[in-house]
């Protein structure tokens, strides 16, 4: 009788998933910043509400492509239609917000609050689902926070007022993970990736007409074809990360992104990111790490407390 994979070979296997994993997500980051780069050159030459089309236009054909109700039965089926709405307007108006901030800041500065996401989950996560932050986490929160704020600096002249933009827009996002969290229990991630472009494609192509500008050369039609490429690759990257890997070992590999945004920052637009942008970002990625530790001590502790519950119902 097969007993299964030997222990040492099953633990050889895991190692392996888990840097092809890593692998995945590196390359999901590298496509998000290659997004931001596109949009970024594209606010050059045409409205932010259609690159923001562009966008989703480019990743809904990509992803029909491989997800369909004729390659996924059900796909359309949804239990929760009003929060898949909903979640899909918020990230609709995240993108939208980052995408008019790209016209006046650099991509490591946008990335940078961004990055405070996990920070507003972490804190939305209480009133919404019940999960509440300790002190220590509560403590990593305000220091990321923190952190933001040295980047914006706001008050003092330090950065353009299109970073508060980016700062709705990461509460935006964090709404959005939060309601992606509370879907998991309902619909398949198919489904919900499926209707996230769906609803960004609906939404926006009624405005098209009004700030519609025909493109002036081929690059910015081939511009538009790789950010939306770039979108839906980097969304199916991440969902193959997440299938060989926990999310736990994934979760650092996002702060990668910044690294990325910095070489495009500097070699296609000439930007260099000032002090501050490079202290708060150290100090918003340093309270993200600390948040992601405190999640895997806790996630250790409740494994240890049903190994103790199921040991002692056995006596």
């Amino acid at each position: 009788m097969d007993a299964g994979p030997r222990p040492e070979l099953k633990a050889q296997m895991d190692r392996r998933d888990r840097l092809v994993g890593i692998a995945l997500m590196c390359g999901a980051v590298a496509c998000f910043a290659g997004l931001d780069g596109c949009a970024k050159w594209l606010n050059r030459s045409i409205d932010p509400l259609m690159t923001v089309w562009a966008r989703y236009m480019g990743s809904v054909v990509v992803v029909s492509a491989l997800l369909n109700p004729w390659t996924v039965p059900g796909l359309l089926r949804t239990r929760r239609p009003w929060l898949q709405a909903g979640r899909s307007v918020l990230v609709l108006v995240s993108t939208i917000l980052n995408f008019i901030a790209l016209q006046y800041l650099q991509l490591t500065e946008t990335v940078s609050i961004m990055f405070a996401t996990p920070f507003l989950v972490a804190l939305l996560a209480g009133p919404m689902l019940g999960e509440w932050a300790g002190p220590r986490r509560l403590a990593a929160i305000g220091v990321g926070f923190l952190g933001v704020l040295i980047i914006t600096r706001p008050g003092l002249g330090g950065m353009h007022p299109a970073a508060f933009l980016c700062v709705v827009g990461a509460v935006c996002y964090a709404l959005y993970g939060i309601s992606t969290r509370i879907l998991a229990a309902h619909d398949s991630s198919a489904t919900t990736m499926f209707y996230s472009g769906l609803a960004g494609v609906v939404l926006i192509t009624p405005v098209l007409p009004l700030v519609w500008t025909t493109p002036a050369s081929w690059l910015v039609w081939a511009l538009m074809l790789v950010m939306g490429a770039f979108g839906a690759l980097g969304h199916w990257l991440l969902i193959l990360a997440h299938a060989r890997a926990p999310a736990g070992v994934l979760a650092p590999f996002i702060y990668g992104q910044i690294v990325w945004m910095m070489g495009l920052g500097y070699f296609v637009f000439g930007d260099l990111p000032d002090r501050w942008t490079l202290i708060g970002a150290s100090v918003v990625i340093a309270s993200g790490l600390y948040l992601l530790y405190r999640e895997r001590v806790r996630s250790a502790e409740a494994r240890r407390a049903e190994t103790t519950i199921e040991v002692e119902s056995r006596r």
